[in-house]
């Protein structure tokens, strides 16, 4: 959720809108972090979560908006490993929305 939240706050102007939402339905618990950044371009939307990847190399230069480009791919192999599922939808220039859904796990009695 860090990384998600992080690169929402970081490709979202000043006076942007950042929105994280969390729903349970269908034995699944949904999170989206929707936020109307920069967007992503369609071309890059296939191999955003490849390791090392980075969507716009200029647009990540300078600006103190360098990174790794490891999040994304840390964020699809860490909810993979918990049995669920990473998406995104985006427009470029209007912002993106991803959605996390892990399954929902009952707690113990007394818990």
């Amino acid at each position: 959720m860090i990384n998600l939240v992080h690169n929402a706050l970081k490709f979202t102007p000043a006076g942007g809108d950042v929105t994280v939402s969390a729903a349970l339905a269908d034995g699944s618990v949904s999170v989206r972090v929707t936020d109307t950044g920069v967007g992503i371009a369609p071309e890059a939307l296939p191999r955003i979560f490849e390791r090392f990847y980075k969507a716009d190399r200029a647009r990540t230069q300078g600006g103190g908006r360098s990174g790794t480009g490891l999040g994304l791919a840390v964020v699809k192999h860490t909810v993979e490993a918990h049995g669920g599922t990473v998406s995104v939808k985006s427009r470029h220039g209007e912002g993106s929305t991803f959605t996390i859904s892990l399954p929902a796990m009952a707690l113990p009695a007394g818990a």
